[in-house]
């Protein structure tokens, strides 16, 4: 294949439900999809790089040839141009987004790539990494049924 190549990138901590559709979506767009395990210490994930990117890759099915995960340390765009990626793919969930994403958008078209939104589908647009990770927080906290016994 040598078209299109999309990165989409993240800290997946977790994946969710709604990533994987965003990765199903991009994967017909696009020749291939790259999605990104961005390292950022500075959003101080809960779980280490190196279990999000196996997890990553776990929750691909088989059949996403087209499909691989990586991840890297630094910008985005620094990480398309060494592997040659055309485009940054993004999901927008809400208006707020989409203010936020336009600032990144911009700066990595002054860098050389361009960025592509794909909107969040409505039944999916409420759970965020920071939603799902308050309720895996949640629940472990919660007293097994059978505690008492």
């Amino acid at each position: 294949m040598n078209g299109p190549v999309a990165v989409y990138p993240g800290t997946f901590d977790p994946f969710t439900p709604g990533h994987l559709d965003l990765v199903a979506r991009a994967r017909v767009m696009f020749d291939r999809v790259i999605v990104l395990l961005a390292v950022n210490a500075g959003k101080r994930p809960t779980v280490e790089a190196t279990v999000r990117v196996v997890r990553v890759r776990d929750a691909m099915p088989a059949a996403w040839g087209n499909v691989e995960v990586d991840s890297w340390t630094g910008l985005t765009t620094a990480y398309c141009l060494r592997r040659g990626g055309t485009v940054i793919v993004r999901g927008l969930r809400t208006a707020a987004d989409l203010r936020y994403e336009y600032q990144l958008a911009a700066m990595n078209e002054r860098l050389g790539i361009q960025t592509v939104w794909v909107p969040s589908r409505p039944q999916l647009a409420a759970t965020s990494s920071t939603v799902a990770r308050a309720y895996r927080s949640a629940q472990s906290a919660r007293p097994s049924p059978n505690a008492g016994e």
